[in-house]
């Protein structure tokens, strides 16, 4: 669409934002002058949810009141509690709700994926992942290369953009895979990543490394709940995430992971086996049955009980999806608030600052990452002296995400205006 610079232009799109009313259930943190900040950080930490609160307590007054028969005999009872999450999660994922499973913490479930999907033999055993992608996934992914007792120097193929760009082009990832199909045991990549917020192209990458037989899993931290995904559709093979920040779920709220049906369904795929993930038939017959019979489904990738209070937050995050409609219209106000912010960046003449995030509304989420070319962190610092909440990665990147949920455009044209006043 065509933009204009005027303050009135951002109160005139707020006025006709469907989603405005969902910034109301959100609590909403306040600057030293009593006023909301500008939280662009919801690619971090998203905001509570007002609803958490009473889901949260209604678990605590279950504990107090219950005792242990709240695994049975809650309105929403313990022992099944993951299921209630199942569908929500499933619409978000674009998968089927047998393949989906909210469990452990993000960098668990890789490493509970990588046992059974990352099988080195002696001429298949690299993996592929881009560069830079999130320490903790480089930090899993070479433990698991040591695991099988290899070099990560050698099983270790990195995606890299070309000298002087940012973000790594799809074909040349395609490339790479066409390189050393015969070497490749897994591509395993971030979908957006966090430090460009480079949406990469799942389909495609997906189909490029099956065409030979490669596994295919992505971490969707910065994609669950910021960009429409088809996992089933695309035939990825599996997929983690946390749910913490465009989910909505506070720190250390339950990840998830996502296993394709043809997989789910196998139980004779290898696996790090938990009594959460044993058949429910005979769960409870414990020493009788010692023998692991996985659930047929991704249930079966579960290790422990479900994690209460880490995951009572997440069905109030998780209803406010649906009440939103879905990714559709999340996407489409994303688009718009993305390309809001670049147009105001351009307009005003942001000579020391450069946009590393796509142009291309296809290849970005809600996230642009800005490079300051000129006294980085005493920038960010000014913005945050401001009443602006986003974040800053090393050496000299400020990451804003206008989350569609909370954020307005409003914010937005503030975010610019200070953005102009300060470099």
């Amino acid at each position: 669409m065509n933009f204009c610079a005027d303050e009135d232009f951002a109160l005139q799109l707020d006025a006709e934002d469907p989603l405005r009313p969902s910034r109301k259930k959100f609590h909403l943190p306040l600057g030293k002058d009593g006023k909301p900040v500008i939280y662009f950080a919801g690619n971090s930490l998203g905001l509570m949810p007002k609803a958490a609160r009473a889901i949260l307590e209604e678990e605590l007054d279950n504990w107090a009141e219950l005792g242990v028969d709240a695994h049975h005999a809650a309105g929403t009872p313990w022992y099944s509690y993951h299921e209630t999450l199942r569908e929500p999660t499933a619409r978000l994922a674009g998968a089927q709700p047998n393949e989906v499973i909210c469990m452990n913490s993000l960098t668990v479930n890789i490493h509970l994926m990588m046992a059974t999907f990352y099988r080195p033999a002696k001429s298949r055993f690299k993996i592929l992942m881009e560069d830079p992608a999130f320490p903790s996934d480089t930090y899993a992914i070479k433990s698991q290369i040591v695991h099988h007792g290899l070099d990560p120097k050698e099983a270790l193929i990195l995606a890299r953009p070309r000298k002087g760009e940012f973000t790594v082009r799809t074909e040349e990832i395609v490339d790479l895979i066409e390189k050393h199909h015969g070497e490749l045991a897994a591509v395993m990549m971030g979908a957006v990543n966090f430090f460009t917020g480079q949406l990469f192209d799942i389909e495609r990458i997906t189909a490029a490394a099956q065409k030979h037989g490669i596994i295919v899993g992505f971490d969707l931290a910065h994609a669950m709940g910021n960009v429409p995904l088809s996992l089933h559709k695309w035939n990825v093979d599996f997929a983690v995430w946390c749910s913490y920040k465009y989910l909505n779920a506070g720190p250390g709220a339950v990840a998830g992971a996502f296993v394709h049906e043809r997989h789910a369904t196998n139980t004779k795929l290898p696996r790090f086996a938990g009594w959460f993930g044993n058949d429910p038939n005979t769960r409870f017959r414990l020493h009788l049955e010692p023998e692991f019979i996985p659930v047929s489904s991704a249930d079966g990738w579960q290790i422990s009980n479900p994690p209460i209070f880490s995951m009572a937050p997440l069905r109030a995050s998780l209803a406010m999806f649906d009440e939103a409609g879905g990714m559709e219209p999340l996407r489409a106000k994303s688009i718009k608030v993305t390309g809001y912010l670049q147009f105001l960046l351009e307009s005003v003449g942001h000579s020391a600052l450069t946009v590393i995030t796509p142009r291309d509304a296809a290849s970005r989420g809600c996230q642009l990452s800005i490079l300051a070319h000129e006294h980085p962190k005493e920038l960010f610092q000014k913005l945050q002296a401001a009443g602006v909440k986003c974040d800053f990665r090393e050496p000299n990147v400020i990451r804003a995400a206008p989350t569609p949920l909370y954020n307005t455009f409003h914010e937005v044209w503030w975010f610019a205006q200070i953005l102009a006043e300060h470099q």
